[in-house]
């Protein structure tokens, strides 16, 4: 079929995730955590303490070599983006699909996390290729690990599950950019359609920065 052809493409290029596209909002039932997200909270890292950034920045100040070497270690921080409290705080912008076969689609996060409730997110068209292009800030604090997991569904089956590490970041005034690696569309009677998707960014400590549910439709054209 043409879906497991496209899990084999992505197996060979050495990817994690079972490929299919993007995503939807389906039943309550297909949203539910599956046994790998409780499997991954329950791995979680137990860490020390967390201090506040400034606090760290203040420390030891008088000492060059150490201010030196906080530098290289935290890179250049923006101290107006930097709080009281050790918690990070991680905005994410916007989400840009980038396709050689169309301009740019630049998506806005919702602040209430709900996309469109009334349709789909996007269409987007059959045997495309794409790349998921990924705008967010960090102040506050540095945050560690930060994560991106996507689940897709169609018809209440799982067919897509993608993990991928953004990295660690510290606080900055201007917006952290990933992009990651390009993609391609299934295409033919059984991939066009409706799909439902569930977003995630979480960090090493698994503290959700975001989590959306949304829907989309990959068609025979991009309208």
């Amino acid at each position: 079929m043409v879906l497991e052809d496209e899990k084999k493409k992505g197996e060979a290029s050495g990817e994690t995730s079972e490929k299919i596209g993007l995503s939807r909002k389906n039943s309550e039932s297909s949203l539910s955590p599956t046994e790998d997200d409780e499997e991954d909270e329950d791995k979680k890292l137990e860490l020390g303490p967390m201090i506040a950034l400034k606090e760290q920045l203040e420390k030891d100040k008088d000492d060059e070599s150490l201010r030196r070497w906080k530098e290289q270690l935290l890179g250049v921080v923006d101290l107006e983006d930097v709080g009281e409290t050790p918690d990070p705080v991680v905005k994410i912008l916007d989400l840009t699909i980038r396709s050689p076969d169309r301009e740019e689609m630049v998506l806005t996060i919702p602040d209430d996390g709900l996309p469109n409730p009334k349709g789909p997110w996007f269409t987007i068209k059959e045997g495309s290729k794409y790349t998921l292009v990924f705008n967010f800030r960090v102040t506050n604090n540095i945050v560690s690990g930060l994560r991106y997991n996507n689940t897709v569904w169609k018809t209440g089956v799982k067919v897509d599950s993608t993990k991928a590490m953004l990295g660690t970041f510290s606080p900055q005034a201007e917006p952290y950019q990933h992009v990651m690696p390009e993609e391609m569309t299934p295409s033919g009677m059984f991939a066009r359609g409706s799909y439902s998707a569930r977003t995630k960014f979480v960090d090493d400590d698994n503290k959700c920065y975001l989590e959306i549910n949304y829907t989309f439709d990959i068609r025979k054209s991009w309208q």
